[in-house]
């Protein structure tokens, strides 16, 4: 497949998710999520939507269970309005780049502190 259009199948199917998972998605469970990006398939068969979760480890578990339980019904949201021979299945993934920049911050900030007390002595 062209990798252009795989592109922009990508985009588009991300951008309707979100509108999806916004305004016609009503589930307590599903707490303050980003969608990051998706990774489509080659043919188009199953797409990896990847999401940043806020909330401690019990909250995003359950998210990411309540949004693995509306696959579904988003797949059918999307196929309304996405024209494509086959809507991918959805699978959702916890994206946890935030959370590892988090860390490598911290720890460049503790070599810091670290240089700055040894070069004070």
């Amino acid at each position: 497949m062209n990798l252009t259009r795989l592109g922009r199948v990508e985009k588009q199917l991300l951008k309707e998710t979100s509108f999806i998972l916004k305004g016609e998605l009503k589930d307590p469970r599903i707490g303050f999520v980003t969608l990051t990006h998706a990774q489509l398939s080659s043919d188009l068969k199953r797409a990896k939507i990847f999401v940043s979760i806020m909330g401690t480890r019990l909250e995003q578990q359950k998210t990411l269970n309540a949004l693995e339980h509306a696959s579904g019904f988003i797949r059918s949201k999307i196929a309304e309005r996405i024209r494509l021979r086959h809507i991918p299945d959805l699978v959702f993934i916890k994206d946890d780049t935030s959370q590892k920049v988090e860390r490598v911050l911290q720890i460049l900030s503790e070599i810091e502190s670290k240089e700055k007390k040894q070069n004070d002595n």
